[in-house]
């Protein structure tokens, strides 16, 4: 009994898989709104009511679609996360080495300097390895959305009329933001964010404190308020991308993106490379 119903568990995982390929297909070719179980099943030459066996809707299918892709966006930016690990805890302040003889004076201080230069040179090194874990998640974000616009445009174009989003989609949805909270999270823990100065409009300390209440994460809401607009951003200028808006605008678009996301990480209190750090 358990090996037949392996065995069946394997073919439906199959038909299910052949199922979403041929979907996407069909969204490269006629878009979401045109999406259709009884195209899918003619093209695998199944009968409808077996096709209803697996996805009982066109909305179901559509579901299945835009959570495996949330699913692949957000393991390509954890995979960039990861290849690029999170920098240690700025180390200590050098602490000044008191003599009671006299001459030993001249020697501590000669040691105190290079005790803080060499304590400036590792918070640099790791403000910009946060900076650069921040970078290479946007960078895989984008590298994702161009070799999948069609995918890409079913979770971030326009809605696809007559369906509504499942609460099933919330948490696929968000890993890419998560994956960019998490370098602020970890850059914070460290020492490493530099707050923003700027003060923020009650409202929009409100909404900060409640997300971060609800994510767990323990950031000040002017750096929760700042990557939720990064997220924002970076999105846009993906879109802005993949749907021609940069045609004729912007011809240098990776070195572009790049400019652009040290300057959403900037925003953030992350460290580009070269900056100044110990401000």
């Amino acid at each position: 009994m358990t090996v037949i119903r392996g065995a069946r568990e394997r073919a439906r995982s199959e038909i299910t898989e052949a199922i979403k390929d041929e979907a996407r297909k069909q969204l490269a070719a006629e878009g979401a709104a045109k999406l259709s179980l009884r195209a899918v099943a003619r093209a695998l030459g199944m009968a409808s009511s077996a096709l209803y066996r697996y996805f009982p809707s066109r909305d179901d299918l559509l579901t299945a679609l835009i959570v495996d892709a949330y699913n692949a966006l957000g393991a390509a930016a954890e995979h960039a996360r990861d290849a690029h690990p999170a920098p240690a805890a700025a180390p200590p302040a050098a602490t000044l080495r008191t003599e009671s003889r006299t001459e030993s004076q001249p020697e501590s201080r000669r040691e105190s300097r290079t005790a803080g230069t060499g304590h400036s040179a590792a918070r640099a090194r790791a403000a910009e390895r946060a900076t650069a874990q921040w970078c290479a998640i946007c960078t895989a974000v984008r590298d994702w959305a161009l070799a999948h616009p069609h995918e890409y445009a079913l979770i971030y174009g326009s809605p696809v009329p007559g369906y509504h989003a499942p609460r099933t989609t919330t948490e696929p949805a968000a890993r890419v933001g998560l994956t960019l909270i998490g370098v602020a999270r970890d850059a914070y823990a460290a020492g490493l964010l530099k707050e923003p100065a700027e003060p923020l409009p009650d409202a929009v300390v409100a909404d900060a404190l409640t997300l971060g209440a609800e994510l767990g994460v323990e950031l000040p809401p002017a750096v929760v308020a700042r990557l939720v607009g990064a997220w924002a951003q970076l999105f846009g200028l993906l879109s802005f991308e993949l749907f021609g808006q940069f045609n004729r605008v912007v011809e240098a678009r990776s070195a572009f993106f790049e400019q652009a996301v040290l300057q959403l990480a900037s925003s953030v209190g992350l460290t580009a490379p070269g900056r100044d750090t110990s401000a």
